[in-house]
């Protein structure tokens, strides 16, 4: 059985206050997109784990993959399985290619073992995994509060618009970005932004991390930029970086002129 583990973006980031606990709540809406990973599980006569695409420095048994397979083993009869995971999700690009890879992970066995688990329990134990992880479980857009952790649905579609989504080589630390950020609650709340028009977004809508992002990296910015220069009608960094999305009424061809980067270009469904 084989799933196609999807990318997220945030439109707008708002960093809202620190937290006892160390970590942040934020604000920000997270939208599913069309950059996808491949998953697949086949029945085997003991459990393997292979992956190929794009490299993830990990050792297995730290990949979301198999640690959202352990998780359900603790609780349910789970047989030997061959599983496969093509990558193709950047990594460190404030996409959730992880968390959408161990999530879906949750929903191949629930389908594969007939395990009957209705999506609350999924999401759950997803929330165990990652704070965007359960994000993943309906994926339909939310408003997420807290630590990204707590969601809100909202009636918000995208389609039609024509998507370019741009990783350069460059991670950025996300404890160090939430490290250069003074919190702050927004004007206006993201619920708000989102019901005016797309065109209006780029005045209203605001990336707390891109100004910190984009004094240390200049070619996050740079990239922003020319997304505008191009047509875009809004473009923004995705969380805490690197890549930078763009919305555009027209067909993209860019990948000539951000050939050192990752680049993906396509219609939203």
């Amino acid at each position: 059985m084989i799933c196609f583990p999807n990318a997220k973006i945030n439109l707008g980031l708002n960093v809202v206050s620190k937290r006892p606990d160390g970590y942040h709540n934020i604000e920000t809406v997270f939208y599913p997109i069309p950059v996808k990973d491949a998953l697949e599980i086949v029945h085997a006569e003991e459990q393997s784990f292979s992956q190929t695409g794009i490299q993830v420095d990990a050792p297995v048994e730290k990949n979301l993959v198999i640690k959202a397979l352990n998780l359900l083993k603790t609780h349910y009869d789970i047989p030997a399985l061959e599983i496969h995971l093509l990558k193709a999700i950047p990594f460190g690009a404030g996409l959730g290619g992880g968390s959408a890879d161990a999530a879906f992970m949750l929903k191949l066995l629930n389908d594969f073992c007939k395990l009957n688990i209705q999506d609350d329990e999924l999401e759950k134990t997803a929330a165990t995994i990652g704070a965007d992880c359960p994000f993943f479980i309906r994926n339909t857009p939310v408003f997420a509060s807290g630590t990204g952790n707590i969601f809100e649905p909202v009636q918000l579609s995208l389609q039609g618009y024509y998507f370019c989504l741009i990783k350069p080589d460059v991670a950025v630390s996300t404890p160090e970005a939430y490290s250069l950020v003074t919190p702050t609650v927004p004007a206006i709340s993201l619920k708000e932004i989102i019901n005016k028009p797309v065109t209006e977004w780029k005045d209203w809508m605001i990336n707390d991390f891109e100004k910190s992002v984009f004094s240390k990296y200049p070619v996050v910015g740079q990239i922003k930029e020319s997304l505008y220069q191009t047509g875009a009608v809004y473009a923004s960094m995705s969380g805490s970086g690197s890549s930078v999305f763009g919305l555009f009424k027209t067909p993209t061809q860019l990948k000539d002129k951000f050939t050192d980067c990752f680049v993906w270009e396509g219609q939203l469904p």
